[in-house]
C-alpha cells in the first residue's frame, strides 16, 4: 500500500466509523454502509478521494479480514454443535445451495458462458451474506424464530461450502480451446499440505497455545493468535491453495480447545475492523460505469438473482413445515448475494476462471441485491400488515372437567405440563403458533392450535370447569391481552403467569394477579447459589445469602409497584440499591456470627461440668 498516505488512512477510518452506525440506525445494515461508504469515497463517489489503483490496493491488503472471517467461523463448528443441527444444515442449506447453484449457473449457460465459468458463477450466487442476513433477522427480532434458526442453519452450510469453492477455485480455470484445467501434481501437493496442517494442528497447536497462555501475557496470546492465522495461511499459498482454507482449518482445529473463547476475543477487533475495511474497498472498487451504461442488464440480473434465491428458499422453507408467509421472509433474508462471492470472483479472475468484466458486473449486481434485501423485507411486512395470512382452522379441544389450561407450549409450558402429566392432572394446551404445536407433536407432546387471547378459544377449552390457568407464553403484550381476558371472564379461576421482567410483574398485578414468577428470576438465583459454594461458601451461608437477597427483592418489588410508572423514582431506588443490599448482608453476617457464638457457648455449658456461681 505504498501510495497509500496517512490522510487516505484517517479518510477510510473515519468512513468507517460513520457509515456502520448510520447504517444500522436506517435499518440497512453495517454491510450496506460500508458499500455505500465505500462508493462515495471510491473513483466513482462524489469526491472521488481515492483512485482504482489505490482501492485495488486496500483491496489486496484488507482481504485478510476475509481469512480471519474464515478462522472465526471454523472456531464455532464444534463437532456437537454441528452433529445437532445436522439435518437441517445438510437437508436445507445443501438443497439451497444445489438447486440455487443449479438454476443460477442453468441462466448463465442460457446466456453464452463456458460451462465451467457457469458452474462457477452459479455456486458463488448461490451463497447469502451470513453478517448481513444475521444482523437483519437480529434487527428484526426474527432471528429467535423458527424462520430465523433456519435461515441460520442455511448460512451455516453455505459458510462450510464456501471453503472448498475458495481453495478448488483453480479446477474451474477454463483453457483456450479445451475444457479444465487440471493439475494432478499441484492438487496432490495442496492436499499434502492440507494432510500437514490438520496433523500439526491436531497434535501440537493446542499445546503450544497453552505454552503461550502459561505466560500470563495477553499480548502474546494476540500475537498467537494471529501467528496461527497468518502461519496456516503462508502454508495453504505455497502449497497453491486459497489462503482462506489455511485459516478455515486453524479455527477448525482448535474448535474444542479451552483457549478458544480467549483466541476468539483476541482476533475479534483486529477480524471486525478489516472485514469493514474490506466491504468499504469493495465499495470503492465497484465499477458503478455499467450501472448507467447498460442498467437494463445489470438490473434485470440483479433481479432474476434475488428472484430464483427467494423461489428456492420459500420451497424449501415450506417443505421444513415454516408457513408460506414465513417461508417467504425465510427466501427473502437470504436472497441477497454475499461477501463471500466477491471473494470467488477475485480468485476467479486470478485463475482464469471469469474475466475481470464479468466479475465487476457480478460485483455490482451483488450489491444491489443486498441493498434491496432489506427494503424488500420491509415492503413484505407492509403486505403482511394488510393482507394477513390465512389461519388454519383452530384445533378441537378435548372435553375436560376440573384441569389446568396453559396458554404458551414452548419451553416454560412443556416443563410444567410434563410434571402435570406424571402426577395426572389433566390439562389442556394452548398455543397460536401452529409450526410450534406440530413440532411438539412429533415429541410425543399433546398441544392444541388456539388463541387463548380470543374468548371462543377459552370457552372451547371449558375453561368454566378449570382448576388453575398457567400463562405461559413468552410474548409480553400478548400475555397481558391474554391475562385481561381470562381476568374478565372468568374471575374465579386462578392464574400462574411467567413474566419476563419486573415491569411484567407489575402490569399483571394491576389485573389483580399475584402467582407470578419472572422466567429467570429462581433459575439464576439458584445458578447464584452453586456459584457461592463453588467460591467457598458454606451450604448454610450461601442459602441464607440467597434467603436475604430474595426476600429483599420481593419486598423492593411490592414497594415499587405503587410508583412503576415513575421512571425516575425507579431509577433512583435502583441506584440506592446496592448499598440496602450490602447494609443487609453484613447484618444477616453479624447475626449469624451471634447465633454461632451463642450456640458454642451453650455447646460448652452442656459438656464442661456444673456452671460457675
Amino acid at each position: 500500500m505504498h501510495n497509500v498516505t496517512l490522510i487516505d488512512i484517517a479518510v477510510l477510518l473515519a468512513a468507517m466509523a460513520i457509515a456502520a452506525p448510520l447504517a444500522r440506525a436506517l435499518g440497512i445494515g453495517s454491510v450496506l454502509g460500508y458499500l455505500i461508504g465505500g462508493v462515495l469515497l471510491g473513483p466513482f463517489g462524489v469526491q472521488q478521494m481515492v483512485s482504482s489503483r489505490e482501492a485495488k490496493e486496500i483491496l489486496e491488503f484488507s482481504e485478510f479480514g476475509i481469512v480471519l472471517l474464515l478462522f472465526v467461523i471454523g472456531l464455532e463448528l464444534r463437532p456437537t454443535r454441528l452433529w445437532s443441527m445436522r439435518a437441517r444444515i445438510v437437508n436445507l442449506g445443501g438443497g439451497q445451495v444445489l438447486f440455487s447453484a443449479l438454476l443460477l449457473a442453468g441462466a448463465a449457460l442460457w446466456l453464452g458462458q463456458p460451462w465451467q465459468t457457469s458452474a462457477f458463477v452459479g455456486l458463488a450466487l448461490a451463497l447469502s451474506s451470513t453478517a448481513f442476513a444475521l444482523q437483519m433477522l437480529d434487527e428484526t427480532g426474527e432471528l429467535g424464530q423458527r424462520h430465523g434458526r433456519l435461515a441460520f442453519s442455511v448460512l451455516l452450510f453455505q459458510d462450510l461450502a464456501a471453503i472448498p469453492l475458495i481453495a478448488l477455485a483453480p479446477l474451474f480455470a477454463v483453457k483456450a480451446g479445451s475444457g479444465v484445467a487440471m493439475d494432478l501434481a499441484a492438487a496432490g501437493k495442496a492436499l499434502a499440505v492440507i494432510a500437514v496442517v490438520v496433523l500439526f494442528g491436531h497434535f501440537l497447536l493446542d499445546r503450544l497455545i497453552r505454552l503461550v497462555a502459561l505466560t500470563k501475557v495477553r499480548e502474546a496470546m494476540t500475537a498467537a493468535a494471529l501467528l496461527t492465522v497468518v502461519a496456516a495461511a503462508i502454508a495453504m499459498q505455497e502449497a497453491g491453495v486459497s489462503a482462506s482454507l489455511g485459516a478455515f482449518l486453524a479455527g477448525a482445529l482448535l474448535a474444542e480447545s479451552s483457549y478458544r473463547h480467549q483466541l476468539q476475543a483476541d482476533i475479534a477487533p483486529f477480524e471486525g475492523l478489516l472485514l469493514g475495511l474490506f466491504f468499504t474497498a469493495i465499495g470503492m472498487s465497484l465499477n458503478l460505469r455499467l450501472l448507467f451504461n447498460e442498467p437494463v442488464l445489470v438490473l434485470t440480473l440483479t433481479a432474476l438473482l434475488i428472484l430464483l434465491k427467494t423461489v428456492v428458499l420459500t420451497i424449501l422453507g415450506k417443505r421444513s413445515d415454516l408457513s408460506f408467509r414465513h417461508a417467504r421472509r425465510l427466501g427473502l433474508a437470504l436472497s441477497q448475494g454475499g461477501e463471500f462471492a466477491f471473494v470467488l470472483f477475485a480468485a476467479g479472475v486470478a485463475h482464469g476462471v471469469m474475466p475481470r468484466s464479468m466479475s465487476e458486473l457480478l460485483s455490482l449486481v451483488v450489491t444491489l441485491s443486498m441493498a434491496a434485501t432489506p427494503l424488500l423485507l420491509a415492503l413484505d411486512g407492509l403486505v403482511s400488515r394488510f393482507r394477513p395470512e390465512a389461519q388454519p382452522v383452530f384445533d378441537t379441544l378435548p372435553d375436560n372437567d376440573r384441569h389446568v389450561v396453559i396458554a404458551g407450549f414452548g419451553r416454560y409450558g412443556q416443563i410444567i405440563a410434563r410434571i402435570l402429566r406424571g402426577k395426572g392432572i389433566a390439562f389442556t394446551a394452548l398455543d397460536f403458533n401452529a409450526e410450534q404445536v406440530e413440532m411438539v407433536k412429533k415429541f410425543g407432546a399433546q398441544a392444541f392450535y388456539g388463541d387463548a387471547a380470543r374468548p371462543e378459544i377459552l370457552a372451547a377449552a371449558q375453561m368454566e370447569k378449570a382448576r388453575a390457568f398457567v400463562l405461559a407464553t413468552d410474548d409480553m403484550e400478548h400475555s397481558l391481552r391474554i391475562a385481561e381476558i381470562v381476568t374478565s371472564l372468568y374471575p374465579g379461576v386462578p392464574i400462574f403467569a411467567r413474566a419476563r421482567n419486573r415491569n411484567h410483574v407489575h402490569r399483571l398485578y394491576d389485573l389483580g394477579i399475584r402467582n407470578v414468577q419472572r422466567e429467570t428470576y429462581l433459575s439464576a438465583l439458584e445458578t447464584t447459589r452453586q456459584l457461592l459454594k463453588g467460591l467457598g461458601l458454606s451450604e448454610r451461608e450461601a442459602t441464607r445469602t440467597i434467603g436475604t437477597f430474595k426476600a429483599h427483592d420481593e419486598r423492593r418489588l411490592s414497594e415499587d409497584y405503587l410508583h412503576y410508572t415513575d421512571t425516575e423514582k425507579i431509577a433512583e431506588k435502583a441506584r440506592s440499591d446496592p448499598a440496602t443490599l450490602e447494609k443487609l448482608f453484613a447484618e444477616d453476617a453479624a447475626e449469624e456470627r451471634k447465633a454461632t457464638q451463642a450456640s458454642d457457648k451453650g455447646a460448652k455449658g452442656a459438656g464442661g461440668g456444673p456452671a460457675s456461681p
